[in-house]
């Protein structure tokens, strides 16, 4: 059985209300797959812009593979996603909209060994909504607390 490899944006969900999400591939040179099935990514501060009807996704910290010879790509570079013309139109509409982004969520590989990005569209949260999140989570864990020291 393969270990599962994700990579997830967990400032993506707290920083935006998420509401349409999107698979798509990715468009690698030389050893950033490996770099990829190693761990070796940071999507943290990372995000999607559009060019000429493309999808590009910046900051996206791909370490260089150990055993590389090559020097093939900058940790940084941009990277192509590759979507159905139908799917960036969906995109590109509801980015138009004021306030909307669109931030990469999770990096996977899927089960045939490719590497896909999860991308959603979202809309930045005010600091008063962050805060409530947080208030609605600090007593989700006391409740489950309370549940454990009960039983």
């Amino acid at each position: 059985m393969k270990k599962s490899i994700e990579i997830i944006n967990k400032k993506a969900s707290f920083s935006y209300r998420l509401t349409e999400h999107f698979t798509a591939g990715i468009q690698l040179k030389g050893g950033e797959i490996k770099s990829i099935r190693n761990r070796d990514v940071v999507i943290k501060d990372s995000y999607c812009i559009l060019i000429n009807n493309e999808v590009w996704v910046k900051n996206i910290h791909v370490s260089k593979y150990k055993q590389d010879s090559t020097d093939q790509h900058s940790p940084n570079r941009e990277k192509k996603l590759l979507l159905n013309k139908s799917e960036i139109k969906k995109i590109t509409k509801s980015i138009d909209e004021k306030g909307m982004s669109l931030i990469p969520t999770k990096l996977f590989i899927n089960e045939k060994g490719l590497a896909k990005i999860e991308i959603a569209i979202g809309k930045g949260k005010k600091l008063y909504d962050k805060r409530e999140d947080i208030k609605k989570r600090d007593i989700e864990k006391q409740i489950q607390i309370e549940k454990k020291r009960g039983n």
